[in-house]
């Protein structure tokens, strides 16, 4: 895969994840598979089903990232992309913006679509 091809993909794939994010978040389901993992805040979840409901229960409706950064890498899975973002999340309540770093494995599915195969969240204090 070209990095340019990579780039490509992995910033329309982000401006995607955070538009449904941010405006749709059950949607997000549709973007992981049964074997999918999150790592938030350092809890890990597994398949698609307990993902969704982590990100609908968090503590807020809306929000919206504002992305500072995305980089990303060919994987050794054929087809495969590492994304990287950082950036920020403006909640309605909040004065201040909350610093985030966020990473995806996008893989192939057999139907050759590109999901979520992990999904790495932090947010970054001080």
């Amino acid at each position: 895969m070209e990095e340019d091809q990579g780039d490509i993909i992995g910033k329309a794939f982000v401006e995607h994840y955070y538009q449904l994010f941010d405006n749709e978040r059950p949607s997000l389901s549709s973007l992981y598979q049964p074997h999918s993992m999150l790592t938030f805040e350092g809890q890990q979840i597994l398949g698609v089903h307990d993902i969704s409901s982590k990100l609908q229960q968090l503590p807020f409706e809306r929000c919206r990232h504002i992305v500072s950064t995305v980089d990303t890498q060919p994987s050794s899975v054929p087809g495969s992309i590492l994304i990287f973002v950082s950036g920020s999340l403006q909640l309605p309540e909040e004065e201040h913006q909350l610093r985030f770093s966020q990473m995806f494995h996008l893989v192939p599915s057999p139907q050759g679509n590109l999901f979520v195969q992990n999904d790495i969240f932090r947010l970054n204090y001080g």
